[in-house]
């Protein structure tokens, strides 16, 4: 039997968090050797117990889940609220009924389970604000360095941002750990915001093909509903920009990928309109050698179709 790739899913759970985690879970071909949450959408503890509920909901396999950072390396939290709900998960008061989250800590977690891991064994999957992996870098660089890839959800991609017009949501809740991240020097994957709109939208027909399906595509599509009253002013109709589906979708099931190519990048930190931008050399101006590749585009029926088979519709 072909062993499964492992993975390590970093999360700041809010309700598109959610139903990329009940995809990363009911994927056969890979292995979750854990969560580890840090502070974004929402706190890093609500994030955790969101994590949970999603885990109990997947229906499939129970990683342990660890609590990380619950604050930005130097900036304050803000947070996601509007797009998400107080809770992350569209208000709909949704708990775990009986997973806990596990004794440790997150980063020191990531460290573990990389220390005694084979180089390139271990892929970390980001869907989330860096800080967790921007500090394990620094404390742990030995360790991190035997990452085989991290995949992050963050950027604009190559196009416009979706909290400030450069900037990307994960990027800006922290850019001193982005950039800590895209400097460290492992293998890198962004998948950008620009991945998850357009024709990759998840339209009506979509959502009514997950919310007919069962249980699980009914609850991933209702916690969404505060996006959803969101978007129907900034797109004027029902529909959802799943960012995290769209990066766990390029990071487990590359026949999603429909654009991905190597850049130089680099994130801004000074803090003015820029703030957390992310600087994609399209060009090439820098000559500096790539040190990210950026999927901005998805296949949108192979992507829609994963998302189908993942959660049961």
């Amino acid at each position: 039997m072909e062993l499964r790739k492992k993975l390590i899913i970093d999360t700041d759970c809010g309700s598109d968090d959610a139903m990329a985690i009940a995809m990363a879970l009911r994927d056969p071909r890979y292995e979750i050797l854990c969560f580890t949450t840090v502070t974004g959408n929402v706190d890093a503890r609500q994030a955790a117990q969101n994590t949970l509920f999603t885990i109990e909901e997947a229906g499939s396999y129970e990683p342990p889940v660890y609590l990380g950072c619950e604050t930005p390396l130097l900036v304050p939290f803000v947070g996601a609220m509007e797009t998400h709900g107080q809770d992350g998960m569209g208000d709909m008061g949704l708990v775990p009924k009986r997973l806990k989250v596990s004794e440790g800590n997150g980063v020191l977690k990531i460290a573990e389970l990389l220390r005694e891991s084979e180089p390139g064994e271990i892929d970390i999957i980001t869907l989330g604000t860096l800080t967790n992996i921007a500090l394990a870098m620094r404390l742990f660089p030995d360790e991190m360095r035997k990452v085989g890839r991290i995949v992050m959800m963050g950027t604009a991609g190559l196009g416009t941002g979706n909290v400030t017009p450069v900037a990307e949501f994960n990027i800006w809740q922290d850019a001193e750990a982005a950039k800590i991240v895209f400097e460290f020097g492992v293998p890198l994957m962004a998948v950008g915001w620009d991945a998850c709109i357009d024709d990759a939208m998840l339209e009506q027909e979509d959502l009514d093909r997950l919310i007919s399906s069962g249980p699980l595509g009914k609850v991933m599509v209702e916690c969404n509903r505060v996006l959803m009253s969101l978007n129907r002013e900034r797109f004027g109709r029902d529909c959802l920009d799943m960012a995290d589906p769209a990066a766990m979708a390029a990071a487990l099931c590359p026949e999603c990928i429909a654009e991905c190519d190597d850049y130089y990048c680099e994130v801004e930190t000074a803090h003015g309109i820029a703030y957390g931008g992310v600087l994609v050399d399209y060009y090439h101006f820098s000559g500096k050698p790539a040190n990210c590749a950026v999927c901005s585009r998805l296949n949108p029926s192979v992507y829609k179709d994963y998302i189908f088979r993942t959660l049961g519709a």
